[in-house]
Protein backbone atom coordinates (compact mmCIF):
# COMPACT_ATOMS: atom_id res chain seq x y z
CA UNK A 1 0.00 0.00 0.00
CA UNK A 2 1.44 3.35 -0.85
CA UNK A 3 1.52 6.54 1.30
CA UNK A 4 -0.51 9.17 -0.65
CA UNK A 5 1.92 12.42 -1.42
CA UNK A 6 1.05 15.90 -0.97
CA UNK A 7 1.54 17.33 -4.95
CA UNK A 8 0.28 20.73 -4.30
CA UNK A 9 -1.48 23.07 -1.45
CA UNK A 10 -4.22 25.95 -1.49
CA UNK A 11 -2.55 29.36 -0.55
CA UNK A 12 -4.30 30.06 2.78
CA UNK A 13 -6.20 26.90 2.83
CA UNK A 14 -6.25 25.30 6.08
CA UNK A 15 -4.24 22.84 5.10
CA UNK A 16 -1.76 25.51 4.33
CA UNK A 17 -2.13 27.45 7.74
CA UNK A 18 -1.08 24.54 9.37
CA UNK A 19 2.27 24.29 7.42
CA UNK A 20 1.01 21.34 5.16
CA UNK A 21 3.76 21.83 1.92
CA UNK A 22 3.78 19.56 -1.08
CA UNK A 23 6.13 16.45 -0.96
CA UNK A 24 5.13 15.67 2.35
CA UNK A 25 3.09 12.07 3.03
CA UNK A 26 0.17 11.71 4.71
CA UNK A 27 0.63 8.81 6.66
CA UNK A 28 -2.99 8.74 8.73
CA UNK A 29 -6.40 11.29 8.85
CA UNK A 30 -7.72 11.03 12.07
CA UNK A 31 -5.85 7.70 12.61
CA UNK A 32 -7.16 6.36 9.93
CA UNK A 33 -5.22 5.21 6.81
CA UNK A 34 -7.36 5.38 3.37
CA UNK A 35 -6.89 3.23 0.58
CA UNK A 36 -8.18 5.77 -2.07
CA UNK A 37 -9.58 9.12 -2.67
CA UNK A 38 -12.85 7.91 -1.51
CA UNK A 39 -11.84 7.35 2.08
CA UNK A 40 -9.50 10.41 1.68
CA UNK A 41 -12.46 12.32 0.97
CA UNK A 42 -14.71 11.52 3.93
CA UNK A 43 -12.00 11.61 6.18
CA UNK A 44 -11.24 15.23 5.59
CA UNK A 45 -14.76 16.70 5.07
CA UNK A 46 -14.97 16.62 8.73
CA UNK A 47 -14.28 20.02 10.77
CA UNK A 48 -11.24 18.64 12.78
CA UNK A 49 -9.09 16.48 11.09
CA UNK A 50 -5.54 15.52 12.46
CA UNK A 51 -3.33 14.74 10.16
CA UNK A 52 0.45 12.61 10.71
CA UNK A 53 2.40 13.39 7.94
CA UNK A 54 6.18 12.65 6.78
CA UNK A 55 8.39 15.65 6.25
CA UNK A 56 11.34 14.88 4.38
CA UNK A 57 11.97 11.86 7.13
CA UNK A 58 10.24 14.05 9.91
CA UNK A 59 6.86 12.92 11.17
CA UNK A 60 5.04 15.47 12.30
CA UNK A 61 1.08 15.63 13.65
CA UNK A 62 -0.92 18.66 12.81
CA UNK A 63 -4.66 19.65 14.01
CA UNK A 64 -6.74 21.32 11.42
CA UNK A 65 -9.88 23.16 12.45
CA UNK A 66 -11.81 24.30 9.46
CA UNK A 67 -15.93 24.51 8.56
CA UNK A 68 -17.68 21.12 7.74
CA UNK A 69 -17.38 20.38 4.36
CA UNK A 70 -14.62 22.79 3.71
CA UNK A 71 -11.60 21.91 1.28
CA UNK A 72 -8.68 20.71 3.18
CA UNK A 73 -6.37 22.47 0.42
CA UNK A 74 -4.36 19.27 -0.42
CA UNK A 75 -4.26 17.96 -3.84
CA UNK A 76 -2.82 14.40 -3.85
CA UNK A 77 -0.49 12.27 -6.30
CA UNK A 78 -2.79 9.35 -7.16
CA UNK A 79 -6.73 8.05 -6.60
CA UNK A 80 -5.90 4.79 -4.83
CA UNK A 81 -3.35 4.36 -2.44
CA UNK A 82 -3.32 0.61 -2.38
CA UNK A 83 -3.15 -1.46 -5.69
CA UNK A 84 -5.51 -0.97 -8.93
CA UNK A 85 -7.63 -4.23 -9.27
CA UNK A 86 -6.28 -5.40 -12.25
CA UNK A 87 -8.52 -7.33 -14.83
CA UNK A 88 -8.10 -11.21 -15.28
CA UNK A 89 -10.27 -11.63 -18.21
CA UNK A 90 -9.00 -12.22 -22.08
CA UNK A 91 -11.72 -10.72 -24.08
CA UNK A 92 -10.54 -10.81 -27.75
CA UNK A 93 -12.32 -7.42 -28.34
CA UNK A 94 -9.98 -5.44 -25.69
CA UNK A 95 -8.54 -2.89 -27.24
CA UNK A 96 -5.35 -2.76 -24.97
CA UNK A 97 -4.21 -5.91 -26.43
CA UNK A 98 -4.64 -4.02 -29.69
CA UNK A 99 -2.43 -1.12 -28.71
CA UNK A 100 1.37 -1.05 -30.89
CA UNK A 101 4.33 -1.61 -28.76
CA UNK A 102 6.17 1.17 -27.28
CA UNK A 103 3.78 3.39 -25.74
CA UNK A 104 4.05 4.70 -21.70
CA UNK A 105 3.49 1.58 -19.63
CA UNK A 106 0.34 3.27 -18.04
CA UNK A 107 -1.90 2.61 -21.07
CA UNK A 108 -1.10 -1.20 -21.20
CA UNK A 109 -2.54 -1.81 -17.75
CA UNK A 110 -5.97 -3.44 -17.78
CA UNK A 111 -8.36 -2.77 -14.60
CA UNK A 112 -11.44 -3.92 -13.38
CA UNK A 113 -11.88 -1.94 -10.42
CA UNK A 114 -15.29 -0.83 -9.05
CA UNK A 115 -13.84 2.21 -7.44
CA UNK A 116 -12.43 3.59 -10.91
CA UNK A 117 -15.92 2.84 -12.42
CA UNK A 118 -17.16 5.09 -9.64
CA UNK A 119 -14.56 7.59 -9.45
CA UNK A 120 -13.77 8.29 -13.60
CA UNK A 121 -17.02 6.05 -15.43
CA UNK A 122 -14.37 3.23 -16.45
CA UNK A 123 -16.70 -0.36 -17.15
CA UNK A 124 -15.72 -3.44 -14.87
CA UNK A 125 -16.79 -6.43 -15.36
CA UNK A 126 -17.56 -7.29 -11.86
CA UNK A 127 -15.35 -10.68 -12.41
CA UNK A 128 -13.54 -9.66 -9.78
CA UNK A 129 -15.78 -8.26 -6.97
CA UNK A 130 -16.85 -9.45 -3.59
CA UNK A 131 -18.95 -9.10 -0.91
CA UNK A 132 -16.80 -6.41 1.03
CA UNK A 133 -16.97 -4.63 -2.38
CA UNK A 134 -21.00 -4.86 -2.25
CA UNK A 135 -20.79 -3.68 1.60
CA UNK A 136 -18.84 -1.10 0.35
CA UNK A 137 -20.58 0.16 -2.14
CA UNK A 138 -23.90 0.41 -0.87
CA UNK A 139 -22.08 1.57 2.50
CA UNK A 140 -20.92 4.87 1.16
CA UNK A 141 -22.90 4.82 -1.98
CA UNK A 142 -20.52 4.69 -4.57
CA UNK A 143 -22.93 5.47 -7.18
CA UNK A 144 -22.99 5.46 -10.31
CA UNK A 145 -21.32 2.78 -11.60
CA UNK A 146 -20.29 1.45 -14.93
CA UNK A 147 -20.73 -2.50 -15.68
CA UNK A 148 -19.66 -4.59 -19.39
CA UNK A 149 -22.69 -7.08 -19.78
CA UNK A 150 -21.60 -8.25 -23.47
CA UNK A 151 -23.82 -10.58 -23.15
CA UNK A 152 -26.44 -12.13 -20.61
CA UNK A 153 -26.55 -15.67 -21.44
CA UNK A 154 -24.23 -17.17 -18.77
CA UNK A 155 -22.25 -19.40 -21.52
CA UNK A 156 -21.91 -16.66 -23.86
CA UNK A 157 -20.16 -14.19 -21.68
CA UNK A 158 -17.74 -16.52 -20.20
CA UNK A 159 -17.21 -16.94 -24.05
CA UNK A 160 -17.04 -13.30 -24.53
CA UNK A 161 -14.69 -12.68 -21.42
CA UNK A 162 -12.64 -15.66 -21.60
CA UNK A 163 -13.38 -16.37 -17.88
CA UNK A 164 -15.11 -18.87 -16.00
CA UNK A 165 -16.31 -15.89 -13.19
CA UNK A 166 -18.43 -14.17 -16.57
CA UNK A 167 -21.00 -17.18 -16.38
CA UNK A 168 -21.75 -16.14 -12.89
CA UNK A 169 -20.26 -12.23 -12.04
CA UNK A 170 -23.62 -10.65 -13.45
CA UNK A 171 -25.44 -11.70 -9.77
CA UNK A 172 -23.37 -9.15 -8.31
CA UNK A 173 -25.09 -6.44 -11.14
CA UNK A 174 -28.40 -7.67 -9.72
CA UNK A 175 -27.73 -6.88 -5.67
CA UNK A 176 -26.16 -3.46 -6.60
CA UNK A 177 -29.34 -3.00 -8.60
CA UNK A 178 -31.46 -4.41 -5.71
CA UNK A 179 -29.62 -1.62 -3.44
CA UNK A 180 -30.41 1.35 -5.57
CA UNK A 181 -27.18 1.81 -7.06
CA UNK A 182 -27.78 3.51 -10.44
CA UNK A 183 -25.42 1.60 -12.91
CA UNK A 184 -24.92 2.02 -16.43
CA UNK A 185 -24.43 -1.09 -18.89
CA UNK A 186 -22.34 -1.74 -21.86
CA UNK A 187 -22.65 -4.20 -24.46
CA UNK A 188 -19.56 -4.42 -27.13
CA UNK A 189 -21.10 -6.01 -30.03
CA UNK A 190 -18.26 -8.34 -32.12
CA UNK A 191 -19.70 -9.46 -35.39
CA UNK A 192 -20.35 -12.86 -35.60
CA UNK A 193 -19.86 -13.31 -31.86
CA UNK A 194 -22.55 -11.91 -29.52
CA UNK A 195 -25.00 -9.41 -32.49
CA UNK A 196 -27.63 -10.82 -34.12
CA UNK A 197 -29.99 -13.55 -32.27
CA UNK A 198 -27.31 -12.96 -29.49
CA UNK A 199 -27.68 -9.81 -29.34
CA UNK A 200 -31.72 -10.31 -28.75
CA UNK A 201 -30.81 -12.30 -26.32
CA UNK A 202 -29.16 -10.05 -24.50
CA UNK A 203 -31.65 -7.20 -24.57
CA UNK A 204 -33.78 -9.78 -23.49
CA UNK A 205 -32.09 -10.82 -20.43
CA UNK A 206 -32.12 -7.20 -19.52
CA UNK A 207 -35.40 -6.75 -19.86
CA UNK A 208 -36.26 -10.06 -17.80
CA UNK A 209 -33.46 -9.38 -14.95
CA UNK A 210 -32.33 -6.10 -15.07
CA UNK A 211 -35.12 -3.61 -16.29
CA UNK A 212 -33.73 -1.12 -13.61
CA UNK A 213 -30.43 -0.71 -14.70
CA UNK A 214 -30.48 3.23 -15.80
CA UNK A 215 -29.20 2.11 -19.80
CA UNK A 216 -27.46 0.30 -21.74
CA UNK A 217 -25.32 1.49 -24.41
CA UNK A 218 -24.56 -0.55 -27.65
CA UNK A 219 -21.05 -0.05 -29.10
CA UNK A 220 -19.56 -1.28 -32.01
CA UNK A 221 -16.37 -3.44 -31.77
CA UNK A 222 -13.12 -1.66 -32.51
CA UNK A 223 -10.53 -3.40 -34.52
CA UNK A 224 -6.80 -1.77 -34.50
CA UNK A 225 -4.42 -3.14 -37.24
CA UNK A 226 -2.52 -4.86 -33.91
CA UNK A 227 -5.03 -7.42 -33.20
CA UNK A 228 -4.64 -10.91 -33.08
CA UNK A 229 -7.29 -12.10 -33.03
CA UNK A 230 -8.78 -13.81 -36.17
CA UNK A 231 -12.55 -13.79 -35.43
CA UNK A 232 -12.46 -9.82 -34.55
CA UNK A 233 -13.54 -7.99 -37.52
CA UNK A 234 -15.57 -4.56 -37.96
CA UNK A 235 -18.63 -4.19 -38.64
CA UNK A 236 -20.55 -4.38 -42.55
CA UNK A 237 -22.68 -1.60 -43.43
CA UNK A 238 -25.80 -4.74 -43.14
CA UNK A 239 -24.55 -5.45 -39.56
CA UNK A 240 -24.63 -1.99 -38.59
CA UNK A 241 -27.57 -1.37 -39.70
CA UNK A 242 -29.50 -4.53 -37.92
CA UNK A 243 -27.74 -3.39 -34.78
CA UNK A 244 -29.89 -0.26 -35.22
CA UNK A 245 -33.25 -1.93 -35.81
CA UNK A 246 -32.69 -4.21 -33.44
CA UNK A 247 -31.66 -1.38 -30.58
CA UNK A 248 -34.66 0.91 -32.25
CA UNK A 249 -37.22 -2.10 -31.55
CA UNK A 250 -36.10 -2.91 -28.13
CA UNK A 251 -36.36 0.96 -27.18
CA UNK A 252 -40.54 0.68 -28.11
CA UNK A 253 -40.31 -2.67 -26.10
CA UNK A 254 -38.73 -1.29 -22.88
CA UNK A 255 -40.32 2.17 -23.36
CA UNK A 256 -43.97 0.55 -23.40
CA UNK A 257 -42.56 -1.75 -19.82
CA UNK A 258 -40.65 0.67 -18.05
CA UNK A 259 -41.20 3.62 -19.55
CA UNK A 260 -38.31 4.79 -21.00
CA UNK A 261 -35.70 3.80 -23.61
CA UNK A 262 -33.26 2.13 -21.45
CA UNK A 263 -31.07 0.73 -24.32
CA UNK A 264 -29.21 3.57 -27.01
CA UNK A 265 -27.18 2.34 -29.90
CA UNK A 266 -23.39 4.20 -30.69
CA UNK A 267 -23.79 7.41 -32.69
CA UNK A 268 -20.75 5.06 -34.64
CA UNK A 269 -23.56 2.61 -36.11
CA UNK A 270 -26.19 5.21 -37.35
CA UNK A 271 -22.77 6.57 -39.45
CA UNK A 272 -21.73 3.32 -40.46
CA UNK A 273 -25.77 2.33 -41.74
CA UNK A 274 -26.01 5.89 -43.21
CA UNK A 275 -29.17 6.59 -40.89
CA UNK A 276 -30.08 9.46 -39.69
CA UNK A 277 -29.55 10.45 -35.56
CA UNK A 278 -32.26 9.96 -33.36
CA UNK A 279 -33.48 13.39 -31.72
CA UNK A 280 -32.12 14.98 -28.96
CA UNK A 281 -35.45 13.78 -26.96
CA UNK A 282 -34.27 10.11 -27.53
CA UNK A 283 -31.44 10.49 -25.36
CA UNK A 284 -32.64 12.47 -22.25
CA UNK A 285 -29.68 13.78 -20.35
CA UNK A 286 -27.24 12.58 -22.71
CA UNK A 287 -25.98 10.65 -19.60
CA UNK A 288 -24.11 8.01 -21.81
CA UNK A 289 -22.21 10.59 -23.98
CA UNK A 290 -18.86 9.52 -23.23
CA UNK A 291 -19.64 6.09 -24.32
CA UNK A 292 -20.43 7.76 -27.75
CA UNK A 293 -23.95 8.21 -27.26
CA UNK A 294 -26.14 10.94 -28.73
CA UNK A 295 -22.56 12.78 -28.88
CA UNK A 296 -23.49 13.88 -32.33
CA UNK A 297 -26.79 14.96 -31.96
CA UNK A 298 -25.55 16.83 -28.42
CA UNK A 299 -22.82 18.75 -30.29
CA UNK A 300 -25.13 19.61 -33.31
CA UNK A 301 -27.56 21.16 -30.78
CA UNK A 302 -24.61 22.82 -29.35
CA UNK A 303 -23.08 24.18 -32.91
CA UNK A 304 -26.59 25.65 -33.58
CA UNK A 305 -26.95 27.47 -30.51
CA UNK A 306 -28.84 25.16 -28.00
CA UNK A 307 -28.17 24.85 -24.44
CA UNK A 308 -28.21 20.86 -23.99
CA UNK A 309 -27.53 21.12 -20.09
CA UNK A 310 -24.25 18.81 -21.14
CA UNK A 311 -21.69 19.47 -18.37
CA UNK A 312 -18.18 18.69 -18.82
CA UNK A 313 -17.56 14.93 -17.39
CA UNK A 314 -15.89 15.01 -14.14
CA UNK A 315 -17.90 12.31 -11.71
CA UNK A 316 -16.90 12.57 -8.18
CA UNK A 317 -13.80 14.76 -8.98
CA UNK A 318 -16.29 17.59 -9.79
CA UNK A 319 -16.39 17.56 -5.43
CA UNK A 320 -13.47 16.14 -4.35
CA UNK A 321 -10.83 18.12 -2.76
CA UNK A 322 -7.88 17.76 -4.93
CA UNK A 323 -8.44 14.73 -6.20
CA UNK A 324 -6.05 13.73 -9.23
CA UNK A 325 -7.31 12.52 -12.67
CA UNK A 326 -3.71 11.55 -13.84
CA UNK A 327 -3.11 8.14 -15.05
CA UNK A 328 -6.73 7.61 -15.64
CA UNK A 329 -8.83 10.51 -16.73
CA UNK A 330 -6.19 13.13 -16.87
CA UNK A 331 -7.24 16.80 -17.51
CA UNK A 332 -6.98 17.38 -21.46
CA UNK A 333 -4.19 19.54 -20.63
CA UNK A 334 -1.31 20.14 -18.49
CA UNK A 335 -3.24 22.87 -16.55
CA UNK A 336 -6.52 21.60 -16.60
CA UNK A 337 -7.44 24.29 -19.28
CA UNK A 338 -7.49 24.24 -23.03
CA UNK A 339 -4.64 25.65 -24.60
CA UNK A 340 -4.89 28.23 -27.78
CA UNK A 341 -1.25 28.19 -29.68
CA UNK A 342 -1.91 31.02 -32.28
CA UNK A 343 -0.70 30.61 -35.73
CA UNK A 344 -1.84 32.99 -38.48
CA UNK A 345 -4.05 36.00 -38.30
CA UNK A 346 -7.19 35.92 -36.94
CA UNK A 347 -8.94 36.25 -39.59
CA UNK A 348 -6.80 33.37 -42.03
CA UNK A 349 -8.49 30.36 -43.45
CA UNK A 350 -9.47 27.61 -41.73
CA UNK A 351 -8.98 23.94 -41.13
CA UNK A 352 -10.64 21.99 -39.04
CA UNK A 353 -8.80 18.72 -37.73
CA UNK A 354 -10.96 15.62 -36.69
CA UNK A 355 -10.89 12.04 -37.25
CA UNK A 356 -12.66 9.80 -40.27
CA UNK A 357 -15.90 9.50 -38.59
CA UNK A 358 -15.85 13.18 -36.85
CA UNK A 359 -15.69 14.60 -40.07
CA UNK A 360 -18.80 13.21 -41.25
CA UNK A 361 -20.33 15.12 -37.92
CA UNK A 362 -18.61 17.97 -38.30
CA UNK A 363 -18.34 18.53 -42.33
CA UNK A 364 -22.68 19.57 -42.78
CA UNK A 365 -22.71 21.83 -39.29
CA UNK A 366 -19.67 23.65 -40.61
CA UNK A 367 -21.18 24.19 -44.04
CA UNK A 368 -24.23 25.81 -42.44
CA UNK A 369 -22.05 28.92 -41.48
CA UNK A 370 -21.65 29.43 -45.33
CA UNK A 371 -17.72 30.27 -45.18
CA UNK A 372 -15.76 28.71 -48.32
CA UNK A 373 -12.63 29.44 -46.19
CA UNK A 374 -13.20 26.99 -43.81
CA UNK A 375 -12.56 22.98 -44.74
CA UNK A 376 -12.91 19.85 -42.45
CA UNK A 377 -9.96 17.32 -42.70
CA UNK A 378 -10.33 14.28 -41.43
CA UNK A 379 -7.04 12.32 -40.34
CA UNK A 380 -6.70 8.94 -41.27
CA UNK A 381 -5.57 6.84 -38.27
CA UNK A 382 -2.80 4.94 -39.68
CA UNK A 383 -1.10 4.76 -35.89
CA UNK A 384 -3.46 2.13 -35.03
CA UNK A 385 -5.30 1.10 -38.36
CA UNK A 386 -8.12 -1.18 -38.94
CA UNK A 387 -11.43 0.47 -38.43
CA UNK A 388 -10.42 2.94 -35.47
CA UNK A 389 -11.25 6.39 -36.72
CA UNK A 390 -12.66 8.69 -34.09
CA UNK A 391 -11.53 11.62 -32.93
CA UNK A 392 -10.21 10.65 -29.60
CA UNK A 393 -7.48 8.39 -30.71
CA UNK A 394 -6.21 10.82 -33.10
CA UNK A 395 -2.70 10.96 -32.88
CA UNK A 396 1.03 13.53 -33.25
CA UNK A 397 2.22 10.88 -35.54
CA UNK A 398 -0.66 11.13 -38.31
CA UNK A 399 -1.31 15.02 -37.49
CA UNK A 400 2.40 15.59 -38.66
CA UNK A 401 2.09 13.26 -41.53
CA UNK A 402 -1.31 15.15 -42.79
CA UNK A 403 -0.21 18.86 -41.62
CA UNK A 404 3.03 18.16 -43.32
CA UNK A 405 1.17 18.59 -46.55
CA UNK A 406 -0.82 21.42 -45.35
CA UNK A 407 -0.01 24.83 -46.19
CA UNK A 408 0.87 27.72 -44.25
CA UNK A 409 -0.87 30.12 -43.63
CA UNK A 410 -3.80 28.53 -42.42
CA UNK A 411 -5.25 28.54 -38.44
CA UNK A 412 -5.50 24.64 -37.62
CA UNK A 413 -7.81 23.74 -35.16
CA UNK A 414 -7.53 20.24 -33.22
CA UNK A 415 -10.17 18.98 -30.98
CA UNK A 416 -8.97 19.02 -27.04
CA UNK A 417 -10.50 15.47 -26.84
CA UNK A 418 -7.14 13.44 -28.53
CA UNK A 419 -4.67 15.01 -25.49
CA UNK A 420 -4.50 13.77 -21.90
CA UNK A 421 -2.22 16.04 -19.78
CA UNK A 422 -0.89 17.96 -23.29
CA UNK A 423 -0.08 14.14 -24.72
CA UNK A 424 -1.13 12.38 -27.92
CA UNK A 425 -1.18 8.68 -27.12
CA UNK A 426 1.96 8.34 -28.88
CA UNK A 427 3.54 10.61 -26.75
CA UNK A 428 4.17 13.51 -28.91
CA UNK A 429 2.72 16.80 -28.18
CA UNK A 430 0.92 19.84 -29.93
CA UNK A 431 4.15 21.68 -30.12
CA UNK A 432 5.64 18.78 -32.64
CA UNK A 433 3.90 19.11 -35.23
CA UNK A 434 4.72 21.08 -38.28
CA UNK A 435 1.77 23.86 -38.04
CA UNK A 436 0.93 26.19 -35.32
CA UNK A 437 -2.28 24.94 -34.06
CA UNK A 438 -5.03 25.72 -31.91
CA UNK A 439 -6.82 23.67 -29.36
CA UNK A 440 -10.34 23.78 -29.03
CA UNK A 441 -12.42 21.98 -26.32
CA UNK A 442 -14.79 19.27 -27.79
CA UNK A 443 -17.69 21.14 -27.77
CA UNK A 444 -20.28 22.67 -30.39
CA UNK A 445 -20.13 25.73 -28.59
CA UNK A 446 -16.35 25.71 -28.43
CA UNK A 447 -15.92 25.40 -32.36
CA UNK A 448 -19.03 27.95 -33.36
CA UNK A 449 -17.37 30.53 -30.64
CA UNK A 450 -13.73 30.02 -33.27
CA UNK A 451 -15.48 30.15 -36.50
CA UNK A 452 -17.56 33.04 -35.86
CA UNK A 453 -14.47 34.95 -34.14
CA UNK A 454 -15.60 34.81 -30.72
CA UNK A 455 -12.66 35.85 -28.72
CA UNK A 456 -10.56 32.81 -26.61
CA UNK A 457 -8.09 33.36 -24.17
CA UNK A 458 -4.58 32.93 -25.69
CA UNK A 459 -2.84 30.69 -22.94
CA UNK A 460 0.36 29.40 -25.11
CA UNK A 461 2.02 29.62 -28.04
Amino acid sequence: MSTPVVVAVTPDSPADRVGVVSGDLILSINGAVPRDVIEYQLLVDEPSVCLDVDSGGLSRELSVEKAAGEPLGIEVDSALFDRVRTCDNHCAFCFIYQLPKGLRPSLYVKDDDYRLSFLYGNFTTLTRFTEADLERVVAERLSPLYVSIHATDPGKRTEMLRNRRGATSLRWLRALLDEGIEVHGQVVVCPGVNDGLWLEDTLAGVADRYPDLASVAVVPLGVSAHTTEERMRAHTVAEAAAVVDTVTAWQERFLAAVGRRLVFAADEYYLLAGRPFPGADTYGEFDMYEDGIGMARAFEMEFSGVDVGREAPSGFFASVDGAPADGYRAPRTMDGATPVRLGPRPDAPVTVLTGELGAQVLAPLVATLGRDDVEVLAVENRFFGGNVGVTGLMVGDDLARVLADQPEGRRYLLPDVCLSAGRFLDGTTPSDLPRPIEVVATDGVALRNVLTGVPVMEVAR
